[in-house]
């Protein structure tokens, strides 16, 4: 199946109190591997953006006042998402207010889902991740993710984004960016410079002849057990 990140930018919070899309950004993959395809339209929402809008993204109505309003663009958007298997960080938000654009159309066009399926990113990070932050700025830095660029919201940026974060959130890469997260702070506790040695002050404690004894048991057991395929003693020896 096509997979596309998809993300909005608004003029509000709510569409049943009359908010509009402004940007839709849209980013394919397939195989696992992001595509140079892309879909990215600013629109006309015909309306005023909320104050607090404008801080988030950045876009004033002055300068969307000759984008083509959603009406113009429905049948080329559908037409780059269709079949596909959106995957959008806290779906209902962005799905609720391309519903609402769909419906201002009339009853021939239907919803979203009538032409696609959905992952909700977010829902999946907080199975990952539960007590954590799971915004898309805190993922970027779980999965190293480079959003330095990245000021303020923009719908194609936030897409671009996601897509890496959720090759990596679905690659297998969590330990190991839970190592380097716990490596970083550590340098923070003791003041890496490179030079000093870490495992200074760490106590070894070897073990005893009875130890080492049973250790030796259980491996020539499981050598026995695998007929002569035990690695640990390939190792060791």
């Amino acid at each position: 199946m096509r997979q596309i990140v998809l993300d909005t930018e608004t003029t509000g919070l709510d569409p049943e109190a009359g908010h509009r899309i402004i940007e839709i950004g849209c980013v394919e993959i397939a195989n696992r591997r992001i595509l140079e395809r892309r879909y990215h339209q600013y629109i006309n929402p015909q309306r005023e953006i909320d104050p607090g809008a404008f801080e988030v993204h950045g876009l004033s109505s002055e300068m969307l006042s000759t984008k083509p309003k959603f009406a113009e663009i429905a049948e080329e958007f559908l037409e780059f998402v269709r079949g596909a298997e959106l995957i959008i960080h806290n779906a209902p938000f962005d799905i609720a207010f391309l519903d609402h654009e769909f419906d201002r159309l009339g009853d021939a066009w239907g919803p979203l889902d009538d032409y696609c399926d959905f992952i909700d990113t977010l829902v999946m990070a907080r199975d990952l991740h539960p007590g954590q932050r799971n915004s898309l700025d805190a993922l970027c830095r779980r999965y190293a993710v480079d959003n330095t660029g990245r000021e303020m919201h923009g719908a194609l940026l936030d897409a671009e984004l996601l897509a890496d974060v959720y090759l990596s959130m679905t690659g297998g890469q969590v330990d190991l960016q839970l190592a380097t997260e716990s490596f970083e702070v550590k340098q923070d506790i003791h003041d890496y410079d490179g030079k000093t040695d870490m495992r200074e002050g760490i106590p070894v404690i070897h073990p005893s002849a009875a130890e080492l004894a049973a250790h030796n048991s259980n491996l020539q057991s499981v050598d026995a057990e695998s007929e002569g395929n035990c690695l640990w003693l390939r190792q060791i020896n």
